[in-house]
């Protein structure tokens, strides 16, 4: 890969990683233990949050993508850099509707059975914060 091309999409990878670790893996669960957070009063702030989150992970993966494709990538770091775009697209189209009409309807006061969906956004968290580490390792030494 060209060196700038390549700086500029570990840069952008590793500040990725780094938010999703400190907002995924960090923030949403210790939210939870902190006292009087209640239920509905988390998932505001987590909704507020991951809107945020969310839109800078689609800036990053802008930013990946056009530094990979510019750099003339060898095909494991395109495909690489392919995943996590790949996973947040299927957090935004497909997970997070579904968690946020659970949680509209928890913050309305209504009881909810439990959702599969928060277990399919933590598995997208899971795999995309390991590609990310994998996708910046291997451009950084590539």
């Amino acid at each position: 890969m060209h060196a700038t091309s390549a700086a500029v999409a570990v840069a952008a990878t590793f500040v990725w990683l780094g938010m999703v670790l400190a907002i995924s893996f960090l923030e949403a669960p210790l939210k939870f233990r902190a006292p009087d957070v209640t239920v509905r009063i988390g998932l505001g702030i987590g909704r507020l949050v991951f809107r945020a989150l969310n839109r800078v992970e689609a800036v990053l993966a802008t930013v990946v993508v056009a530094a990979v494709a510019g750099g003339d990538p060898p095909v494991a770091v395109a495909v690489l850099a392919a995943i996590p775009v790949v996973l947040l697209a299927v957090q935004l189209t497909a997970v997070r509707p579904v968690l946020n009409r659970r949680s509209d309807r928890v913050m309305a006061g209504k009881e909810v059975p439990r959702s599969h969906a928060h277990l399919v956004y933590v598995a997208c968290e899971s795999a995309k914060a390991v590609t990310l580490l994998v996708l910046g390792t291997v451009t950084l030494h590539g």
